[in-house]
């Protein structure tokens, strides 16, 4: 078996290397390939895999490119985690809407606009590449915002049944969940709908068959919500899961994903973002300086030894246990990105919803849904016609779509303000984006 990561120089790349080291007895891979556009950023990770997999996976056979053909020739999974521009773009996503009074956040609103327009091109030109030599990879994608990119793909590829688009917030959410239950979130079975960073736990399941949903809508209001892995995350992540306490007191029949807050309480969270240093600024100096200083000591030194790592558990091991779960045909729950189809009945069958479905060697068995009551309804129906907006503006090269888009996305509303959000995200992004008409 050979697994190829695109975008190998990620600061997440190295905990998904741990996390195919630490599942190499449940499952073993014969080869391993980092790709990246970068070499130089690739090279860092990729010098510190050669270290790990020495100590840790002595028999696996790994190595780093920027060759497309190396990368991807007879290649059985693809992991994609690529991110268009770097984090400098990504700071003019975040800060650019922030100097006009908007959220300016990675995935949602205008900075998830201009990083979407950013993404659709690169995604689709990986896919050909990746199906150029090897036709029957499944290629499982984590780039962001995953909404937008999962909805250009579905109308780039329609055929293509072995694109499944993923996100581990849910996964994140889940082993909070099993933190305050003391339960390990693999033994839950979750239901779920929504879209991706927009979405709803309706139940959660023991192996007994029954929800602890209410339980813990009664611990969060009472006591609030923190992430599994609190020790470890940044304040600005402290803060975002802070405010689940305060989405459940408001509406509390469901348990909402930690993004919601920016379209539910924009005036808020904008209150709380500082315009001049953003989660862009808080990544850069912190897990992006940190993945790659120890990366490069481990280079330095030849060991693994006296060196603690920065942990992406969640990331690196929700992919490989898809992986797995494909592979083995073992029809483990996960929470995947598909195309609607019914699933949730009152919407329409072209949305890429978000959804709690098994998976194995067929790929994705969605669970249905049913109705959704008025009020997520409508929240979903706005936002997905947002996302498919912009990927017609990228089609049709069209600024009067974009303008839509944007007009719809609830943490922008007025058209005054999209319109001059766009036109600013238009001239920041000329290196990247179609020229919109």
């Amino acid at each position: 078996m050979k697994i190829t990561i695109a975008g190998g120089g990620s600061t997440w790349t190295p905990g998904l290397l741990n996390a195919i080291t630490n599942h190499k007895d449940n499952f073993p891979i014969d080869e391993l390939v980092l790709f990246d556009n970068n070499p130089e950023r690739q090279k860092i990770i990729g010098e510190f895999g050669k270290v790990l997999f020495r100590e840790k996976y002595p028999n696996l056979k790994f190595s780093y490119t920027t060759d497309i053909k190396e990368a991807f020739h007879n290649v059985d999974y693809v992991f994609c985690q690529i991110r268009t521009g770097g984090y400098e773009m990504r700071k003019k996503d975040e800060k650019i809407p922030l100097s006009m009074g908007l959220i300016g956040q990675e995935t949602c609103g205008p900075g998830g606009f201009a990083y979407g327009f950013r993404s659709i091109p690169d995604m689709i030109k990986l896919v050909n590449d990746i199906r150029k030599y090897s036709k029957d990879a499944w290629i499982l994608n984590y780039t962001n915002p995953a909404a937008i990119v999962a909805v250009a793909l579905k109308k780039e590829f329609p055929n293509d049944n072995r694109i499944l688009n993923i996100c581990d917030q849910p996964i994140n959410l889940l082993k909070s969940y099993g933190k305050i239950l003391d339960m390990d979130y693999r033994e839950f079975e979750p239901y779920y709908f929504g879209l991706n960073h927009y979405g709803w736990f309706t139940k959660l399941l023991d192996k007994k068959g029954n929800d602890l949903l209410p339980k813990l809508k009664e611990v969060i209001k009472s006591e609030g919500f923190l992430p599994a892995d609190a020790e470890q995350r940044d304040q600005s992540w402290l803060d975002t899961y802070g405010m689940v306490q305060q989405m459940v007191e408001d509406f509390d029949e469901y348990l909402p994903n930690t993004y919601l807050q920016y379209y539910l309480y924009p005036k808020y969270k904008l209150s709380k973002l500082d315009p001049n240093y953003t989660r862009a600024d808080e990544v850069i100096d912190g897990r992006e300086k940190n993945v790659f200083n120890e990366c490069k000591k481990v280079y330095e030194q030849q060991t693994l030894d006296g060196i603690k790592m920065v942990h992406n558990d969640a990331h690196g091991d929700m992919i490989v246990e898809i992986a797995m779960s494909i592979e083995y045909n073992l029809n483990n729950y996960f929470i995947v990105i598909v195309e609607n189809n019914g699933i949730i009945n009152n919407l329409s069958d072209d949305a890429m919803v978000e959804v709690t479905a098994t998976l194995g060697k067929n790929g994705p068995r969605p669970f249905t849904v049913g109705d959704i009551s008025t009020f997520y309804k409508g929240m979903i129906e706005s936002q997905y016609a947002y996302e498919k907006l912009i990927t017609e503006a990228y089609y049709e090269k069209s600024y009067n779509k974009a303008l839509m888009a944007l007009t719809l996305n609830r943490t922008v509303i007025d058209v005054n303000d999209a319109k001059k959000v766009l036109n600013a995200l238009i001239e920041a992004n000329k290196e990247y984006w179609v020229e919109l008409d």
